[in-house]
């Protein structure tokens, strides 16, 4: 048998495109937010549980960063952290640690941001302009390898810091100390610096080498980084920031009616920046235009990834009603494999999502984290793939569900990257990631009584941010 050298060709995928439009159809016509809380099944405690634990056991006590993945050795992820910083009070009103462990970790892990190594040496720093690497040593705090001062990567340690500094909302002088270094920590970044000529925030800076040259543009999870940068009370991006971001929109508009929305194809920019902002009810001046809320925008983004992976025009094994869901997340290995009657083209770590969306990618890899980062959004599909998930085999462990897995990779001899191959199941990955377990119990608790959100409507920063983009109407009022 001969195999074709590339994968499906754009001709092939355009004539499957009716079955992509067919699936599409299952979204709900009228804009359904999620009411203030849900019920979930028995089980999501135990997973919420696993969940919380990867961070609290994972975590450095010491300095209070937290590993990028688990078993796999691993140096620091700062964003890993500001979810780590967002789950310990969730691990306190569930009843899992004390108050006080909470506090004590979470204020270690403030004194260390707050007084780690700032500066333009390529090595020996935590971070720049009040700015921090993506990558840090899990022991020392400095700068890991050659990693980038990441844009949104601190943005998400902020946004965690923010959570901090709004939750522990006591007299005592921990808490007290924890609130005034919330501020200070996310007032000293230098957000002008980061900008460029167009008003846009770059993704990241390496000492010696400069900005990198794609910036925040489109639309994607770089929403938080531009709320977060208006409401510093430091220096703030400036005026006109939010138009800067939303000017560049076109082009990502995707579908009709009650399927058009803003598209982004992994599932995980849908998800970040809602996680901690509450979108239900507010709108900009895009969103006004639009005649829904951004919330809204992810609910149908939901729908758009699973009605694709039911269309499932790349033939993968395993896609269907309740095993779907397309993101940023670990593969088998970059290989290309024969896989009926073509070549395919497989990867490690990557951005996934439907194809004929910005930042497109398919090769078999599902990820649990894809359907349950939305589950505020969309609990009526995605506690079905959550059961179904759950009962794949090798999928749910110690922390809750490993990272992803991959039904069509049966190839026993290949290489992998990480994780292992069962001849009948497919690739399993072998590590959790900090980042995508911390979307996963965001989306929980928003999801049972707003945990995350009502927290964060009281954030001055994000009032402030949200109020500078123009957002009206909703909670802000």
């Amino acid at each position: 048998m001969t195999f074709s050298p590339f994968p499906l060709d754009r001709r092939t995928l355009l004539a499957r495109a009716p079955l992509v439009a067919a699936a599409a159809a299952g979204l709900p016509q009228a804009a359904v937010a999620a009411p203030a809380a849900t019920k979930l099944p028995g089980w999501f405690d135990d997973l919420e549980q696993r969940t919380f634990r990867f961070f609290w056991d994972l975590a450095n006590h010491d300095n209070g960063l937290v590993p990028d993945r688990w078993p796999t050795p691993s140096f620091a992820s700062i964003a890993a952290v500001g979810f780590a910083l967002t789950a310990y009070p969730i691990g306190v009103e569930r009843g899992w640690i004390t108050r006080a462990e909470a506090r004590d970790l979470t204020l270690t892990t403030l004194r260390f941001f707050a007084t780690a190594p700032q500066g333009d040496a390529p090595a020996g720093m935590s971070g720049h302009k009040g700015f921090f690497y993506h990558f840090l040593d899990m022991k020392t705090g400095a700068r890991f390898r050659d990693t980038e001062l990441s844009s949104v990567d601190t943005t998400l340690l902020f946004l965690g810091i923010l959570f901090a500094g709004a939750w522990y909302d006591r007299a005592d002088p921990a808490e007290a100390e924890i609130r005034r270094l919330a501020q200070t920590i996310t007032d000293r970044a230098d957000w002008p610096w980061f900008t460029n000529a167009r008003g846009s925030v770059s993704m990241g800076w390496h000492p010696g080498q400069g900005f990198i040259e794609r910036p925040w543009e489109g639309y994607n999870e770089g929403m938080m980084v531009y709320v977060v940068g208006l409401g510093s009370r430091g220096k703030p991006l400036a005026d006109g920031a939010w138009d800067a971001w939303t000017r560049t929109y076109p082009g990502f508009w995707r579908g009709q009616g009650a399927t058009r929305h803003l598209a982004f194809a992994p599932l995980f920019g849908h998800q970040y920046s809602q996680m901690w902002i509450d979108f239900r009810g507010i709108r900009d001046a895009t969103m006004r235009q639009a005649g829904f809320d951004y919330f809204e925008n992810s609910r149908r983004a939901t729908y758009a990834n699973r009605a694709y992976c039911i269309a499932n025009p790349m033939q993968w094994d395993g896609y269907g009603r309740d095993i779907w869901g397309l993101t940023a997340c670990d593969g088998p290995g970059n290989v290309q494999l024969p896989f009926k009657g073509r070549t395919a083209e497989f990867f490690g770590y990557s951005a996934r999502g439907p194809l004929g969306q910005p930042d497109e990618r398919d090769d078999g890899t599902l990820a649990p984290t894809a359907a349950l980062g939305s589950l505020a959004f969309a609990p009526e599909i995605v506690v079905p793939a959550a059961n179904a998930m759950k009962a794949w085999p090798k999928l749910y462990g110690r922390y809750g569900f490993l990272d992803s897995f991959n039904p069509s990779f049966r190839y026993a001899d290949v290489k992998l990257e990480n994780g292992s191959v069962d001849p009948k199941s497919g690739w399993v990955d072998g590590d959790y990631l900090g980042i995508d377990q911390g979307a996963i119990i965001g989306a929980i608790a928003n999801t049972r009584d707003e945990g995350v959100w009502r927290v964060m409507r009281r954030s001055p920063t994000i009032r402030r941010g949200l109020q500078r983009a123009g957002f009206t109407g909703g909670w802000l009022g």
